[in-house]
């Protein structure tokens, strides 16, 4: 269980109020811990597997396999296996990095059989895949998870655990388009400031697993996934892009992608073919989705109402304000910092102490070559806001504990940062401009680093009255 002292930073060692922020951070983080999540859904007597009120004969399957996809997968796994015992036959888990006591980036790892049936050792095999931009090692785990659900039938029972990161983690391109071309798309959509609902879109339409893929390569098993949601308003096809879930764009939406953030002459002919001319995606209603059964198991919102209710232990009035920021992290900081100020000089929506929250996930549009990320890029935007202003705090931090190809989850803001980056010599406005919102920080020593949590629901923002 991450501890409250990995969320120290000098501001939180100075603040009275420092032990207090540093518990509602973790226990954000607690109430998403995925094997929990995944416990709370699932549970078994004997032979009969009980998941989200339906039930399962395991006695009626040939064998029982787990498929488990993104940056929660290898908890959410272990958690299975415990569950399920010498039931499971098999299964191959794609994460982010190993964890959990796995021996390496790659391999069989044994994991002691914790279930109600006899102890005994279900192997699970990992594979490392590319994050954030997928490459060699997401293509090979492409190709591992299509040869492990094609070997399926419908007398076979497939648990798959998806969460965030599973779309570049694992890839299988469509006909005609190459990992190369996949590559340049990825890179120029994070570049220009996408949403991941849209990024999310257009891969689905270029990728063999993606977009109720898995579903419809499995030979009509039955099959259940368990989501740890990474994606504002937890759209189950936009959730590692969908892999037993249907696709409810169209191509014209697809590519109307495109022309908005004007890509059409940026990214390789081959995707513009693929996607002008390639089959529709599977569509709700589809019969191929008769035997699925999709489950949400943790979101932002669930993080976002325990950090409230730990603040509401701590002395604090609770409030949430939304989980659905997206856009601009700039303009978000803006709209942040500007309702901060007016919650403390009036006391609306509520008087202090006050713990506001609100979840979601922005995105950045690189102009510099400096290092960050959208959190810490939103913090910063939010420190000439709220400059010499008293007795207000933000903070932002992903969920996942990485932000963005940084090892720092956000940073911490008070109404001292400018002073305080004024007697460095550093000046906010020019770090925006390089994007290098993490060196920032890290002069200031105000970058929240818990480290990698294993979970990952979008990110959150803490806006404190004192």
């Amino acid at each position: 269980m991450l501890s409250a002292e990995s969320f120290w930073t000098s501001s939180l060692r100075t603040a009275p109020e420092g032990e207090r922020l540093t518990r509602i951070f973790a226990a954000a983080i607690t109430a998403v811990e995925p094997g929990a999540a995944v416990g709370r859904f699932v549970q078994r007597d004997g032979d009969m597997l009980t998941i989200s009120g339906r039930a399962y004969d395991l006695q009626l399957f040939r064998r029982v396999v787990l498929l488990g996809i993104g940056k929660a997968s290898v908890a959410m796994a272990e958690a299975l296996v415990a569950i399920l015992g010498d039931r499971l036959s098999a299964g191959l888990v794609i994460p982010k990095r190993a964890t959990l006591g796995s021996p390496g980036s790659s391999g069989v790892v044994p994991v002691p059989g914790r279930g109600t049936g006899p102890a005994s050792h279900s192997p699970l095999t990992i594979l490392i895949g590319g994050h954030p931009v997928p490459d060699e090692r997401s293509l090979k785990a492409g190709q591992k998870t299509i040869e492990l659900v094609s070997s399926l039938g419908p007398d076979d029972l497939l648990i798959c655990v998806l969460s965030g990161g599973g779309s570049a983690l694992v890839t299988a391109p469509v006909d005609g388009v190459s990992l190369a071309d996949t590559q340049v798309l990825t890179s120029a959509l994070l570049a220009c400031g996408a949403r991941i609902d849209e990024i999310n879109t257009l891969r689905r339409r270029l990728d063999k697993i993606k977009g109720g893929g898995i579903a419809k390569m499995t030979n009509g098993t039955t099959i259940v996934s368990l989501i740890l949601s990474d994606v504002v308003g937890s759209a189950l096809e936009a959730i590692a892009s969908g892999p037993t879930a249907p696709d409810p764009a169209t191509r014209a939406e697809a590519l109307s992608i495109l022309a908005k953030y004007e890509l059409e002459n940026r990214i390789p002919i081959s995707i513009l073919h693929s996607l002008r001319t390639s089959p529709e995606t599977l569509k709700p209603g589809d019969h191929i989705f008769e035997n699925v059964q999709n489950v949400l198991v943790g979101s932002n919102l669930l993080a976002a109402q325990a950090s409230l209710g730990q603040a509401e232990g701590e002395g604090f009035h609770p409030y949430l304000l939304r989980t659905d920021l997206q856009g601009e992290a700039r303009a978000t900081a803006f709209e942040l910092a500007t309702f901060l100020r007016h919650a403390r000089l009036t006391g609306d929506p509520l008087p202090g102490p006050a713990c506001i929250v609100a979840g979601g996930e922005t995105t950045v549009t690189l102009t510099g070559n400096g290092k960050g990320g959208r959190n810490t890029e939103l913090a910063l935007a939010a420190v000439s806001e709220l400059a010499d202003f008293p007795g207000v705090m933000m903070a932002t931090l992903a969920t996942d504990g990485e932000d963005g190809p940084t090892d720092a989850a956000g940073a911490v803001v008070t109404g001292e940062t400018f002073r305080r980056a004024a007697g460095l010599g550093l000046h906010p406005g020019l770090f925006l401009k390089r994007n290098d919102s993490y060196s920032f920080f890290a002069a200031l020593d105000d970058l929240l680093k818990p480290g990698p949590t294993g979970t990952n629901v979008n990110d959150l923002v803490f806006l404190f009255i004192f």
